[in-house]
């Protein structure tokens, strides 16, 4: 049989103890403020606009390269070989933007 010490026992007070109060810690990301800084200048009515038009260049980019260039599934395995053929395919895709250019010149976006 163990003798309850008068630390040990504090000890399991304390424990006790602990375990009723509610301890909240908030934790803040070193990079916060560039964060707090980028959601603000995302919110101006300038970048509202050009932010809107990401839908009709960016996004439309990777539909095309999942629609168009068999980007939606793949045959190969490993991250080399993967990666291998999203590099081909998205130069592929630059190949066929700049023919266009030069034959049509380039649109205004």
């Amino acid at each position: 049989m163990s003798k309850q010490t008068p630390i040990r026992k504090n000890l399991k007070r304390k424990s006790f103890e602990l375990r009723r109060e509610v301890i909240k810690i908030s934790f803040m990301k070193i990079w916060q403020d560039y964060l707090d800084e980028a959601d603000h200048l995302r919110l101006t009515e300038i970048n509202k606009s050009i932010y809107a038009k990401r839908k009709e260049t960016i996004e439309r980019v990777f539909a095309d390269a999942k629609e168009k260039h068999g980007m939606r599934w793949t045959k190969l395995r490993g991250l080399k070989k993967v990666s291998m053929q999203a590099m081909l395919t998205f130069a592929a895709m630059n190949l066929k933007k700049l023919a266009n250019w030069t034959w049509k010149g380039p649109c205004p976006a």
